[in-house]
């Protein structure tokens, strides 16, 4: 049989029951709108946390308090964990290809000036914080390098902060309660947005030494430090590490570079993605059941066709790729149709709402079609082998 009269026959097949036709690819094309939307929700959302830690530079090794074991401890035995202190930050300043090293110190504190009063999250820090991660100041200047046991009581207010005690009024040399202590403003940063839920625009950045007076603290909460461009990560954390040991005579803290946190998020977030793929994909599993369904009635319809075909000299194997063309032609349809759906809902709610990350890589859209046409051949093989083997004596006798 030539393939333009195998095509035609199909074509006709399919057409001869439009409405049942269109249920069937309708299944496929509800199961791949599914994947579609599903997995450009779950792909955005992955480029936007790594965009998120990212933000900040990718040459920084944060370093906390206590060491991170696989057992993990009970929090109700005391623990001997010497904490991070000022000096450990300023010690670690001598690791080769380290550029700047900023403790860290957060807490949550009443804001009172200008008469207005606003809890907000307050930073304990340094004044290489502002180099570390690439902040700006838009008046005034940040914290001053004084000794960090001694530092002034000077705060840095963010622009959120700002606007909402002090309106469009400057608010340099002003007095702010912060807490229970006072301290002068003396500049205010560029708005910088949100960062993971937490809004860096409503923060108050204090001296690290005045932070751990004022929330009554024995060390510090962490310890950030960036390290030159091209440097070796692991040499830097090496060296950081051994540092840190001989102060504390043993290594009761833990340290993690940003490529190795990055490569975590990147795993789990993929394995969410997938997740979520997979539940779309049992609406595709449907859409096999229904062609599976549909191309069994088809051949039990046309048994004396076959019959026919088979009396008048067509192999069984074409036979058996008339019906395996019709399911992937069903399935292939499907998949478009899906693909079109899909792709348009996940365009439709990045309109309706901005801050959801929408991305629909390629190579989904590639891979749901690939999966369209694989269940479509899976589905037709049993009806169509079953075509193939029946008998052209008894297939003419059904008519």
């Amino acid at each position: 049989m030539r393939l333009q009269d195998a095509i035609g026959m199909s074509w006709r097949a399919l057409t001869a029951h439009r409405l049942r036709s269109f249920l069937t690819l309708l299944g496929i094309a509800v199961g791949i709108a599914a994947v579609i939307l599903l997995t450009s929700i779950g792909e955005g959302l992955h480029r936007f946390v790594l965009a998120e830690f990212t933000q900040f530079g990718t040459n920084v090794i944060g370093i906390t308090p206590g060491k991170t074991m696989t057992g993990g401890a009970n929090p109700g035995f005391p623990s001997s964990v010497r904490p991070l202190t000022l000096a450990d930050a300023l010690a670690l300043r001598r690791v080769p290809q380290v550029l700047q090293v900023t403790p860290g110190v957060t807490g949550n504190a009443e804001v009172e000036g200008n008469g207005r009063l606003r809890r907000v999250m307050v930073y304990g820090t340094t004044p290489t914080l502002i180099d570390a991660f690439k902040l700006r100041i838009r008046s005034g200047q940040f914290l001053p390098l004084d000794d960090p046991d001694s530092a002034r009581n000077f705060v840095v207010l963010g622009a959120k902060l700002q606007r909402e005690l002090f309106g469009v009024a400057s608010p340099l040399g002003a007095r702010l309660r912060v807490g229970s202590m006072q301290f002068r403003v003396i500049g205010v940063l560029e708005a910088r947005g949100q960062f993971l839920g937490i809004d860096l625009d409503d923060m108050a950045y204090i001296p690290a030494a005045r932070a751990l007076e004022l929330f009554n603290r024995d060390g510090l909460m962490e310890i950030n430090l960036s390290y030159a461009e091209g440097a070796n990560a692991n040499q830097v954390a090496d060296a950081a590490k051994a540092v840190l040991a001989a102060r504390h005579g043993r290594e009761d803290f833990t340290l993690v570079t940003q490529a190795d946190m990055l490569r975590t998020l990147s795993n789990i977030l993929d394995v969410l993605t997938m997740a979520v793929a997979a539940l779309g994909s049992i609406s595709l599993l449907v859409g096999g059941v229904g062609i599976v369904t549909i191309m069994t009635i088809a051949v039990a319809e046309r048994t004396a066709e076959i019959g026919l075909l088979v009396a008048l000299g067509a192999r069984r194997a074409t036979v058996l790729r008339l019906f395996l063309g019709e399911a992937v032609v069903l399935s292939a349809a499907g998949g478009l149709l899906g693909l079109v759906i899909g792709i348009t809902l996940a365009q439709a709610l990045r309109l309706v709402v901005p801050a959801l990350p929408v991305q629909t890589p390629p190579m989904f859209i590639v891979l749901a079609e690939g999966v369209a046409l694989v269940i479509g051949l899976a589905a037709g093989v049993l009806p169509a082998r079953r075509a193939a083997r029946l008998d052209p004596v008894e297939a003419l006798r059904a008519e």
